[in-house]
This record gives C-alpha cells, structure tokens and sequence, in this order.
C-alpha cells in the first residue's frame, strides 16, 4: 500500500514550512504529499493558509519522486477551465506527478468570507458535475468545443497546450457518499479518495463501490482506492499517552471516527489491515506542521 502524508494547509502553512515539510516528506519515502484547499477553517481564530495552486508549482520544481496534489480543491472557489489550466500545466512542469483532487465545497464560513457562492447541497452537486464534464473535456479534446451548461460556458474553447499526459492529470474525487459520489467517481475518476473509515467500513463500503462500477460496465481495478484519515502517533505508549492529553482526546473516541491511533509498531498492523480491506494508497493527515522528527520516527517504522 502506497503512504503519503496529507497536511491541513488552513492550519498555519507559510513558506518555511512547507519547504520543510516538502523536503521532508521527499527524502523520508513517503509515496506523496497532498494538502486541503481552504482559506480558512471552520472557526476562528484564522491562520496562515498558503495559496494551493502557488504552493503546489513550487513542490513540483523542487522535488522529483513525490506524487502530489489537492485532497480536494472545490470547484466552488475557481472556474474549472482556471482549475484545469493550472492542473495541466504544473502536472506537466512536474513530469506527470500531479493528481488532480476535486470536490463541490463545503465549509460555509469561508465561502461567506470571502464572497464564493456555496449554493444549497443539490445544486452544489449539480455545479460540481458539470464542472467536471468540462473539465475533461478540456483534458481530452484536440479540437476546439462549445460547451453550454447551467453553471458554466464555452465557445470555441480549446486547452493549449495540450496535456503532457493523454487525458491529463488523473482526476480524484473524494467522499463516502454512495449517491452523489459514487456515480461521478464511475464516471469521471482515476481514484476514488474516502475519507475517516476504519477497516470494516471501508471494506463494505469498497464492495459497494465494486458492485456500482461492474453494474456501470466499469472494470473495478480501473479506480484506484484511496483514503485520507487521521493519525495520532508516537514511537511510545507513554508518548501517545501525552499526546491526546495535551489536545483532551480519548483514544477511543478517536478511532470510532476512523482515525488511526498507534504507538510504534501497532501502526504497521493498523495499515495492515486497511489494505486486506482492500485500500491501495493512504494519506495520513499530519496536522503538527512543524514536527519532522516525529514524520521522520514514522517514516522509519512504516518503511
């Protein structure tokens, strides 16, 4: 199973720190680096929050194994052709490493901020498939189209230059929605991201996903199976003990809501079991933006 680390970049991320955390995470042999798309959180107080797409055109000039990209970035915030220029591009700047992460949005507080049209749950989803239609359209036309949708238009619009890759950066979609997630994840997804589940959920939720893709015509192996999930670790017991007092959390509270709680080795046996569940990539959300030693105690554990 492929490890990445997933940060939180609403939680403070400047450029110190994701320079370090990038260098980090590309020497350590971790698989990727993905980050959330948000100007803010949920709450106050605000923090520093690094533009994505910036952040994201730096890692891939200064890194060359990682894979990367946006766990996810709402088409809420941007114009998908914007979102599929800027995909195309960095993808092809890295050398193929980008995958392109897209979800509808969700957080109200920052779209009421800063001015962005939510929209109610149906019509967000409405937007956001359309969105997506365009996107790939965008990915896989040579010629010029004329697209005519509810949300968005084009006329005459072409993506040059091409994609490096045929069909461009793989698209991600993200979610454990079996309505409205599972059908746009058949349609127009490479990977399939959930998001918060222990072992037995995502088992029966994965075979869900197999049934839907074969009912569709759709070979189950062509989408890869992907999970964003916390993770609260340490080397000790003594030091994990430490580690939920200081943040008032309950080991078992925790792992009810699907988030990996290990000291040393126990880790190992955790993932162990995710991926006999059938899970091929995770990313562990490393929310200490400034504690490498600790990415650097589990990267010699896991590795």
């Amino acid at each position: 199973m492929d490890i990445g680390i997933m940060v939180e970049g609403q939680n403070g991320l400047d450029w110190p720190r994701w320079k370090n955390i990038v260098a980090a995470v590309e020497d350590l042999g971790f698989y990727g680096l993905y980050r959330s798309d948000h100007f803010t959180n949920n709450s106050a107080p605000d923090k520093d929050s690094l533009e994505l797409w910036v952040s994201l055109t730096w890692l891939a000039c200064n890194t060359r194994r990682i894979q990367f990209g946006p766990l996810v970035t709402p088409l809420s915030f941007r114009s998908p052709v914007f979102t599929a220029r800027m995909a195309s591009a960095i993808d092809d700047l890295s050398g193929g490493r980008l995958t392109l992460g897209l979800g509808a949005g969700w957080q109200e507080r920052e779209h009421l901020i800063y001015g962005f049209d939510l929209l109610d749950i149906g019509s967000r989803f409405d937007r956001f498939e359309e969105g997506l239609r365009l996107i790939q359209l965008l990915f896989d036309n040579d010629e010029s189209f004329t697209f005519e949708g509810t949300f968005f238009q084009a006329n005459g619009a072409i993506l040059l230059p091409r994609p490096g890759r045929i069909g461009g950066p793989p698209i991600l979609i993200g979610g454990n929605g079996i309505k409205r997630t599972f059908p746009l994840a058949a349609q127009f997804a490479r990977e399939w991201n959930s998001i918060f589940l222990g072992p037995e959920k995502f088992l029966d939720l994965n075979n869900k996903m197999d049934k839907y893709l074969r009912s569709r015509g759709r070979l189950p192996k062509s989408l890869t199976r992907s999970m964003m999930t916390g993770l609260r670790f340490a080397r000790t017991h003594e030091e994990l003990e430490i580690k939920l007092a200081e943040g008032n959390q309950s080991a078992i509270d925790l792992i009810k809501k699907g988030i990996i709680v290990a000291a040393g080795d126990e880790i190992k046996l955790q993932l162990l079991e995710l991926e006999k569940a059938g899970l091929q990539r995770i990313m562990l959300q490393w929310l200490d933006l400034d504690d490498l030693n600790g990415l650097a105690e589990l990267a010699k554990i896991v590795f």
